[in-house]
């Protein structure tokens, strides 16, 4: 049965994101707040802990999961970046946006997306899951908290103890986030000198970027 860990909204405890994070680096999958909506969360290198988190969301192998990372320096570990990439990123992280840029070598083929050689990352803006990602020292796996069947995005923790509390290590509430997902935008058109390609509209704003 999963912990219900109720943390401060603007000044989580970290004791307690100390226990979450333990129960993640033993194997669990937890239900974490973000500054966009709420998401399924496990380390990268586990594999059956990313395979259970593909079956709470009900999705195979072909949908592509997302790196969240504590800043830039760490994404760039698991990204290609060039200069142009670089000053996009630095006017939106952290925030409310997924990256989709090439991935290097420190990323398991079996979380990128295999024909391009491509990852999803992002630089989340919440207190909680920035000390989280400070404890764990590395880049988590993350997927947006939706149920089989459903296009409903979870964003009351209540609800998703109510519904998942039997198949997650811990559920992390840290008061109200929204119920959009990230803006979606794929960087790799940027390398042949085009602009970023818009996938997903979500919370992230464009204008922000300087794209219309």
């Amino acid at each position: 049965m999963a912990q219900y860990l109720e943390l401060h909204p603007t000044s989580p405890q970290e004791r307690l994101l100390k226990t979450a994070c333990d129960l993640m680096q033993k194997g669990h999958v937890l239900a974490m707040p973000t500054d966009s909506c709420y998401a399924l969360v496990c380390q990268l290198d586990d594999q059956e802990a990313v395979q259970k988190m593909r079956r709470i969301k009900g999705v195979d192998e072909g949908h592509l999961l997302t790196l969240m990372c504590m800043d830039l320096s760490q994404l760039s570990t698991y990204a290609k970046v060039d200069n142009r990439q670089f000053r996009l990123l630095k006017s939106a992280t952290p925030g409310p946006y997924t990256f989709i840029l090439e991935a290097t070598k420190e990323v398991p083929k079996r979380v990128s997306q295999p024909k391009r050689k491509t990852i999803g990352l992002r630089v989340p803006d919440h207190a909680a899951l920035q000390i989280l990602l400070r404890l764990h020292g590395r880049a988590i796996l993350s997927t947006t908290l939706s149920l089989p069947g459903s296009e409903e995005i979870l964003s009351d923790p209540h609800d998703i103890r109510a519904r998942l509390e039997h198949q997650l290590g811990a559920i992390v509430d840290a008061g109200a986030v929204p119920s959009l997902p990230t803006t979606v935008l794929d960087l790799t058109p940027m390398d042949k000198g085009l602009a970023p390609t818009l996938i997903r509209q979500g919370l992230g704003s464009l204008e922000l970027l300087g794209i219309s």
